[in-house]
């Protein structure tokens, strides 16, 4: 039976020569994730059932990214039951505030999740790792505990959704735009429950961290996963990074999807998706006049190193609006330092811009960048929903990079084109 990439990477994990959509399936798990709001749930479920130890302590990877550094008491109490959980059961990566970063961004730097993996984690954005064609997926902290103690996870196999990517982005486009408009073309029900299996030339366009938010963002239009093949820009990313071995999978031919979807990426403008949802999603030709308060540059979404190129190209020389607070937050400390060399900070800095230690904070309304009634802001992160960044009243528009960071020039939702 022909099978997709993702229905091959399950096959192999829960020792099957075929599976088929919905079937249900008990697999072994290469990586366990979780971060410093859902592991202290877990970890009061994993002393519930009565394990006492992790499966392998090498594979599981604990990350303080959400409310760090610690906002509040109750942050820090979190923070301290995966601290204390990480030293009993000497968990190897355990990334603490200043060694690490956010979840997302850290885990394919250093290595931890590869090609043909299957990876969970505690967290909906897991999906991400499904750039480096492993089959990666969020769950909830009673499924984190059991495979912490077990290895092993169920799943039910999901139906692939094909999305053939033509031709070449143009000027300023980035992945956030592609999946933006992807994610506006189908909806966010578009992808329930599918693998959104990403294929065609277009693919070599697409730069790896742009594959990152690509996959990061595949859980907006409702997919189990997103996942791109393994081509020469993965095997170039891992070839220093690797901690193990892996293997590299991909799709029969003849692989049955119960949709196609093709996307020319010629056609693609940048996209600034409106409050409050990330399917509506415009044109930035389309956008008008929409006055601003905030910019947040940064994210398991567009934290990276790319992201801190743009930004500093386009705010080099150039200064913040007077009316416009703008947040940029390097996705890990690999980023940070590199930025740093490269001057990129300096040119925040000098621009008028706020440079924060590696964390989640504002992209979940957690800290660093609340926004207050009526207030909008226009940010890298994933999600716009009703109250996500603050205060119900306020607004988020979603964009890409550079359309951030024109808009803290101009203070307005802003092309790139009209500061440079």
């Amino acid at each position: 039976m022909a099978m997709t990439l993702t229905q091959k990477i399950l096959a192999h994990h829960c020792g099957m020569e075929n599976v088929e959509p919905g079937q249900l399936i008990m697999a072994d798990v290469d990586l366990v994730l979780g971060n410093d709001i859902t592991t202290p749930v877990a970890i009061k479920e994993f002393n519930t059932l009565g394990y006492e130890r992790v499966f392998d302590n090498s594979r599981i990877a604990l990350v303080s990214d959400h409310f760090t550094p610690n906002k509040d008491i109750k942050s820090a109490e979190l923070s301290k039951q995966m601290k204390e959980f990480a030293l009993e059961q000497d968990i190897e990566h355990y990334f603490e505030v200043g060694r690490g970063g956010i979840e997302h961004v850290i885990l394919p730097e250093k290595g931890l999740v590869l090609p043909g993996e299957l990876v969970i984690g505690a967290d909906s954005h897991t999906c991400t790792y499904g750039a480096l064609g492993a089959f990666s997926t969020g769950i909830g902290s009673t499924d984190m505990a059991a495979a912490m103690a077990t290895g092993k996870c169920w799943l039910k196999v999901p139906e692939a959704m094909g999305i053939e990517l033509r031709g070449k982005m143009g000027d300023w486009v980035s992945g956030k735009d592609v999946i933006l408009y992807i994610i506006g073309k189908i909806g966010v029900d578009g992808a329930l429950y599918r693998s959104m299996e990403f294929y065609g030339e277009g693919i070599k366009e697409i730069s790896m961290d742009g594959r990152f938010t690509i996959a990061n963002m595949a859980i907006e239009a409702g997919a189990k996963n997103g996942i791109f093949p393994v081509d020469e820009t993965t095997l170039d990313y891992i070839k220093d990074r690797a901690q193990r071995n892996y293997n590299i999978f991909t799709s029969d031919k003849d692989a049955c999807y119960c949709e196609n979807v093709i996307i020319d990426l010629d056609a693609i403008r940048p996209q600034v998706a409106f409050p409050h949802l990330p399917s509506n999603t415009r044109d930035i030709d389309d956008v008008g006049e929409i006055r601003i308060d905030q910019v947040v540059i940064g994210s398991c979404t567009n934290g990276r190193i790319e992201d801190m190129q743009i930004a500093s190209k386009i705010l080099k020389n150039r200064k913040v609006h007077k009316d416009v607070r703008l947040i940029i937050i390097p996705g890990s400390q690999e980023v940070y330092l590199e930025s740093v060399k490269a001057g990129y900070i300096e040119d925040f800095i000098n621009a008028g811009a706020c440079v924060s230690t590696p964390t989640c904070g504002p992209c979940l309304g957690g800290h660093m960048g609340i926004l207050a009634s009526g207030e909008r802001a226009v940010a890298t992160t994933n999600r716009n929903f009703v109250g996500r960044m603050g205060h119900s009243r306020s607004e988020v528009f979603l964009a890409g990079t550079a359309v951030a960071a024109a808009s803290a020039i101009t203070g307005k939702i802003s092309s790139p084109e009209e500061v440079i």
